[in-house]
């Protein structure tokens, strides 16, 4: 028995690099988006442990909704990619290409053991490049074909080893064996078959037993005429361990998902639902069908659900020739096979094995599958199909006179299947490509209409989108899923209207309720979605609330474990102020999952609008625990924390502001609060460097602005504060703060009252009720000597203010002024303009505007900044900044500090007014 050479080795990996380097520049597409992009398990911060808890999917097994494909170590290799390149495609598609590799040079090493030197490296070429298995190589989730498939080879290899040279069993490459086919069991669940092409081997290439060989000597056995043989013993013995290993691996899978099969829909697998004899003709069918596409790889197609192969619903269906010639093509096979001990019939027999055995659990004969035709599946089968060609080769290349031609077929066959197989790979470079590409093989599966419909909905064309969902719903007018894509699609056009019609189209084709009946098992989960569609929509009209609540709750009575139903009533009790409900909302989600750090972030906010924010705080800790990069939760805790007023927490919200920035570098938002922080602390380099950072990122940030010029002008750098105020006033021309502050700069340290009074008049125009704009204005009148307007503002402010005893004593300072003045002889005013102010009422105390506006524009920013905390945040997508939660009222220590400071600077600005106005 040759071994595989260096040479063969490099040859079969060049041929697979040179068919495949392509698939490294496709993204992820189909179900890669589900088992890569939207799979928790390949994150670092998920336990390992998940990955045996949970499917193929990222879905605990214990939830109905799951698919109940348990693949750990498929999704343990994902992890893996994920962990040196994160969610780079190109990565995840190179190391299918080496595992195609691996398989190739062991296949290669397999056919040794039946065909020559020559026919096995055929058999391995054309494994090689079957255009076949661009879905189980280009798509990532194939990889699961690919590890079982090594496990496989490798579990059939250790058992070939299994006899001694004198006949004896054993026994550690047969523990070795049953190792290796759990492993790959756990990889893909067909990997269990290959303990069938080990009985096969061992019955009838180790022992050299022929059908008839075995029947006789059973038969002998059963009429006591003779015992067993000492070789036969020894093959049951070894045959009996095999199987019972395999019955435990059944038991123990059986037991991971909890004896339970998936949901499946009739348009997942229309035949699966279909009345006698429709379902027994149309699955007998299709295995004529897969053996067509291993023959005639011409037209491939990644997804052959719902319409794509049309029901056999009558006997005297023509299809119904096709299924015969291939029982009968089968047949004769095995004829051969079976009857004979030479060479050709255990190469045959062997073939056959590896053809049947590992399709028999995607053939839809003993139970059904999800789908009605998939490629990928033919992976293992293949090699069974290689092996016979090359084993046809061989008889036919000994034949001098067509020894020639059989060099120039398999050539010519090599060359065919290796463009064939380069140009599929385009297929998969984007989920647009990979669809439309399907199109034009079928027209009649609403599923790929869809998909079309979808990727153009990716790239936000939606008109064009629409239109693919549109000529899904005619080509499947039952399809749940396509008239909910045309519904969401008429939202995203923003046409309600039109789109509630679709979703309550939708919602018809949902089974009618039946008293006693389990909705799950009749329901897939995907479909419930119509209802929270549906209540999304209308919920945006405030009189529909209920309505809303209500079909929110119809999908809970559908499917109790409905964890999305769960999170879109809770958010829309949030809104309608039910917040216990929405509070007992999230945390019965929670129970079904408590994994789901945007379940925590969601019952965080329920608890600010609780007014209990300890209690929120604990729960954004959770959420940071789950998901330590979580934007929404790392920003809001730290707004907790900053809002606290409690210093010790100033050091983490700072961290946790500085995570938040680095997830989102262009956020104004996060330097902003950044800033604040530093503010707090009086770090002034620090506060100028943020709040610079976040104007320079969002132009005319309002509050950003304002701050840096309050902070320039409490640093004594009240010119470099002047040009901030000038674009924010730029930006922001009625921001009345801002207009106070840059009057008392101007008045105070440039001695420009001319600029002042413009900055006050300004005020008085937008707002007429502004006393601290009209009592800043007097003082310019005093401070321009005009001492009767002076007294005139004065007394209008008082009656606007009756109650601010610091307005009644600067108009008593000023009246005494102008009585000395006329009792001196010299004039009232400098001035020659005369009349009233703008009269109005206010309802600032403060006479020095920046003390009393400081706390104010601070807490204005915090506001200003909440939208970016939202509610009900939906899986694995951030919120609408539109929703936005409400502050806790009340007054924090760090409040009551603010109040202080602004009061000990109001009394040294009345201080220096009363200064001006009492001096001469």
């Amino acid at each position: 028995m040759a071994v595989v050479s260096w040479k063969e080795i490099l040859l079969l990996s060049g041929l697979v690099v040179g068919c495949y380097w392509n698939s490294l520049s496709c993204g992820f597409v189909f179900d890669d988006v589900s088992a890569i992009l939207d799979n928790k398990d390949l994150r670092p911060s998920t336990p390992i442990r998940n990955l045996f808890l949970n499917d193929f999917w990222g879905t605990p097994m214990a939830e109905e909704r799951s698919h109940k494909s348990y693949r750990p170590l498929t999704v343990l290799t994902f992890r893996l990619n994920y962990l040196f390149s994160e969610l780079s495609a190109a990565s995840y598609h190179l190391l299918n290409v080496i595992l195609h590799a691996v398989v190739c040079v062991l296949f290669l090493r397999v056919c040794r053991l039946f065909l020559d030197k020559t026919s096995s490296l055929v058999a391995a070429l054309l494994f090689a490049v079957h255009p076949i298995h661009t879905e189980a190589v280009t798509g990532v989730v194939g990889r699961a074909e690919l590890l079982s498939s090594i496990f496989l080879l490798a579990a059939f290899l250790a058992y070939t080893k299994s006899t001694g040279p004198d006949h004896s069993i054993v026994w550690p490459p047969i523990a070795l064996t049953v190792v290796l086919v759990a492993a790959a069991t756990l990889c893909k669940e067909q990997g269990i078959t290959v303990v069938g092409v080990c009985c096969v081997y061992e019955i009838f290439v180790a022992q050299g037993f022929t059908l008839p060989m075995l029947v006789d000597t059973i038969w002998q056995v059963l009429q006591g005429k003779d015992g067993f043989p000492y070789a036969v013993l020894q093959t049951l013995l070894k045959l009996i361990v095999l199987v019972i290993s395999t019955l435990l691996l059944v038991i123990i899978r059986v037991q991971v998902i909890q004896s339970q099969l998936p949901v499946f829909t009739r348009f997942d697998n229309p035949a699966a639902v279909s009345t006698t004899p429709t379902r027994q003709l149309t699955f007998n069918y299709l295995l004529p069908v897969n053996a067509w596409l291993l023959l005639n790889p011409s037209e491939l197609c990644c997804d052959w659900t719902m319409g794509t192969i049309p029901l056999v619903e009558s006997l005297v269906d023509l299809r119904n020739l096709a299924t015969l010639v291939f029982y009968i093509f089968l047949g004769l096979l095995a004829y051969h096979s079976l009857r004979y001990r030479q060479s050709s019939a255990k190469t045959v027999i062997m073939a056959l094995s590896l053809i049947v055995l590992p399709f028999i659990p995607a053939s839809n004969l003993f139970f059904p599958v999800g789908f009605v035709v998939a490629e990928r599946v033919l992976y293992v089968p293949s090699m069974g199909f290689c092996v016979l060609v090359a084993h046809g080769f061989k008889i036919i290349s000994h034949k001098g006179q067509l020894k020639k031609i059989s060099w120039l077929m398999i050539g010519v066959l090599l060359t065919t299947h290796t463009v064939k197989t380069f140009h599929r790979n385009w297929d998969w470079e984007s989920e647009y490509t990979l669809f439309t590409s399907a199109l034009k093989v079928n027209k009649n599966n609403a599923k790929l209409w869809n998909n079309v419909g979808h990727a153009l909905e990716n790239q936000n064309n939606y008109a064009k989108a629409l239109r693919y969902f549109l000529q899904a719903t005619r080509v499947q007018p039952d399809d749940i899923g396509a008239h909910m894509n045309v519904g969401r699609t008429y939202k995203n056009l923003n046409k309600s209207k039109e789109a509630e019609e679709a979703y309550l189209v939708a919602k018809s084709l949902m089974p009618q309720v039946i008293p006693g009946k389990k909705y799950a098992t009749r329901v897939a989960p995907n479909h419930l979605n119509v209802y929270i569609n549906l209540a999304n929509l209308i919920r945006a009209n405030d009189s529909r609330l209920e309505e809303a609540d209500q079909l929110y709750r119809q999908a809970i009575s559908m499917r109790p474990d409905f964890k999305q139903a769960y999170i879109s009533r809770g958010e829309l009790l949030l809104k309608m102020n039910k917040l216990t409900e929405a509070r007992d909302a999230y945390l019965r989600a929670l129970e079904l999952d408590r994994t789901n750090a945007d379940l925590w972030y969601n019952l965080a906010i329920v608890n600010i609008e609780m007014k209990d924010p300890s209690e929120a705080l604990k729960n954004f800790n959770h959420a940071l625990e789950l998901n330590p990069r979580h934007k929404l939760a790392l920003f809001n805790s730290a707004l907790l924390m900053q809002e606290s007023g409690e210093p010790k927490f100033w050091p983490e919200a700072n961290r946790r502001f500085l995570t938040y920035v680095e997830e989102e570098p262009d956020d104004a938002n996060g330097y902003f609060n950044l800033g604040m922080l530093a503010m707090d602390a009086n770090e002034n380099a620090a506060a100028e460097r943020w709040m610079r950072k976040a104007i320079g990122l969002q132009a005319g940030f309002r509050s950003a602005l304002f701050n840096l010029a309050l902070l320039y002008s409490q640093s004594k750098r009240e010119v470099d504060a002047l040009p901030v105020l000038d674009e924010l006033l730029h930006h922001h021309p009625e921001h009345i703060k801002g207009l106070i502050l840059k009057g008392d700069i101007l008045m105070n340290h440039k001695k420009d009252t001319r600029g002042a009074k413009a900055c006050f008049e300004r005020i008085l125009r937008m707002d007429p009720t502004n006393v601290q704009g009209k009592h800043n204005l007097c003082v310019v009148y005093f401070e321009e000597r005009d001492l009767p307007r002076a007294e005139r503002c004065l007394e209008e402010t008082l009656a606007l203010a009756p109650n601010e005893e610091y307005v009644r004593r600067h108009l008593s300072i000023v009246r005494s002024k102008m009585a000395a003045m006329s009792a001196a002889g010299q004039p009232l005013s400098s001035a020659n303009t005369e009349g009233a102010t703008t009269e109005g009422v206010a309802e600032g105390r403060g006479v020095d505007a920046v003390g009393k506006e400081v706390g104010d524009e601070k807490n204005e920013r915090k506001s200003s900044t909440e939208s970016v905390r939202g509610v009900g945040v939906d899986q694995s997508k951030s919120l609408d900044n539109s929703q936005s939660d409400k502050r806790t009222k009340g007054k924090s220590t760090k409040d009551i500090k603010d109040i202080e400071k602004k009061r000990a600077a109001a009394l040294k600005r009345l201080e220096e007014i009363e200064r001006i106005l009492s001096g001469d």
